[in-house]
């Protein structure tokens, strides 16, 4: 029954990296590069649910496999949730660092730095879809700290710790991130499942 083959709806290396990591040897993943899909998947959604259903869907559709894919991002107090569904564009450009930098400019000095990362991951499993969501609640630091990690995890704190994202090591992250937690609910769901 396993190793079962899944195709994760990314060509984020970082994401497939983190959940291959979670996943062991129980699945094996596949992206869309290796699966030889090319085309652009617009995410025209609202909210991370919306835009997780549009990925798998329409690579559900195309390939007729098992599929999963996942939206997350950066959900900021002080600037009303921004960046949101915008996180891996909110600069108008698909760069880490100028993201990350609109962010701290953006808050300035504001005393407010609440923040929390969520991910929700649409899993279609023999047609069916599946949602699972994963948050942590943590604090935007002044500073990067840390050179681990991607996208805003330099500068996020996770509740209960006193080192970024990007300070810790992957096993470490991993077992508290936002997508962790929404890879774990999926990995329990597919165990459970007679694939």
């Amino acid at each position: 029954m396993f190793p079962k083959t899944l195709i994760f709806a990314t060509n984020n290396k970082h994401k497939v990296q983190e959940v291959q990591a979670m996943l062991g040897d129980t699945f094996i993943l596949k992206t869309l590069d290796e699966m030889g899909f090319k085309d652009d998947i617009e995410e025209t959604g609202g909210t991370f649910e919306e835009n997780a259903s549009i990925k798998s869907r329409h690579i559900y559709k195309y390939f007729k496999i098992d599929c999963f894919a996942d939206d997350s991002g950066l959900e900021v107090d002080a600037l009303n949730g921004e960046p949101g569904v915008y996180s891996a564009r909110y600069s108008g450009t698909r760069d880490d660092e100028t993201n990350l930098q609109l962010v701290l400019s953006k808050l300035g000095d504001s005393d407010n730095r609440q923040a929390n990362f969520r991910s929700v991951i649409s899993l279609i499993v023999n047609g069916e879809e599946h949602l699972f969501e994963g948050v942590v609640n943590g604090t935007i630091r002044h500073e990067k700290a840390g050179a681990a990690g991607f996208g805003y995890d330099p500068i996020f704190q996770p509740d209960g710790y006193a080192i970024t994202f990007a300070e810790m090591s992957p096993e470490q992250k991993n077992t508290l991130s936002h997508r962790g937690k929404a890879i774990e609910k999926m990995v329990k769901f597919l165990k459970g499942e007679r694939l």
